[in-house]
C-alpha cells in the first residue's frame, strides 16, 4: 500500500484581479436580494475546464503532457463575463453563476480536445456538457434552493463589458481546510499561438 497522499485537482483559467474585483461588486449588489447562499470567495473564482478530484503525482505528469500538447498552437482568447444563470435553472437554482461570452466557441473546442485526449489516457470523461461559467455561490443546503433568484430574471443587465484575455490554463490543487479551500498552482500551460 502506498503512503502517497492524493491531491484534489482541477484545470482552469485564472481570472485577472480586475475581473474578480468587478465580480465582487456584482455579488454585493445581489446579496441583499438572495437568501440561503454560500458565496464563492474571490480566490475560489476560476473558469474550470475539468475537475479531476483526487490524483497522484504520476497523474499530474500525464495530464501535463496532454494539456501542453493541446495549448501549443492556441492563441489567446478574448472572453467576457456574461449574464446571470443558475443550475438547474434560475427559477429554482442550487448554484448561481455568471455565464461566459466572447471566444466561447474556441474555448469549447479546446476543452473538448483536452477532455477527449485525457479520456484516451484513462481519465474518466465528464458526462454533462461543458458550460463555461463562474460560480457565484451555492445553496447552503443540498436540498434547498437559493431563494429570491427568480425575481432577478431579466433584472440584471448584460455584463459583456467585463472583458479579459485568457492566455493560459492552470492545473490547480485545491486543499480543503476548515476556513475554505486553499489553492496552489501545480502547473501552468501558456497558450503558444501568439
Amino acid at each position: 500500500m502506498s503512503d502517497r497522499k492524493p491531491i484534489r485537482t482541477f484545470l482552469a483559467i485564472e481570472l485577472p484581479p480586475g475581473i474578480k474585483y468587478l465580480i465582487e461588486g456584482i455579488k454585493e449588489r445581489l446579496m441583499p436580494e438572495l437568501k440561503g447562499i454560500r458565496w464563492t470567495r474571490p480566490e475560489g473564482m476560476h473558469l474550470t475546464l475539468k475537475f479531476f478530484g483526487d490524483l497522484f503525482q504520476d497523474d499530474v505528469d500525464r495530464i501535463s503532457e496532454v494539456v501542453e500538447r493541446n495549448v501549443r498552437d492556441i492563441a489567446p482568447m478574448g472572453l467576457n463575463v456574461g449574464s446571470l444563470g443558475g443550475f438547474p435553472s434560475l427559477k429554482k437554482p442550487r448554484v448561481l453563476w455568471l455565464g461566459i461570452g466572447g471566444d466561447v466557441q474556441r474555448l469549447e473546442v479546446l476543452q473538448a480536445a483536452v477532455e477527449r485526449d485525457l479520456e484516451e489516457c484513462g481519465f474518466p470523461g465528464e458526462k454533462r456538457p461543458f458550460k463555461p461559467h463562474l460560480t457565484l455561490g451555492r445553496a447552503r443546503s443540498r436540498v434547498r434552493i437559493i431563494s429570491g433568484a427568480e425575481a432577478l430574471i431579466g433584472g440584471i443587465e448584460e455584463l459583456g463589458v467585463f472583458r479579459f484575455d485568457a492566455r493560459e490554463l492552470i492545473l490547480f490543487e485545491s486543499e480543503l481546510k476548515p476556513g475554505g479551500a486553499v489553492y496552489r498552482k501545480l502547473a501552468i500551460f501558456p497558450f503558444g499561438g501568439y
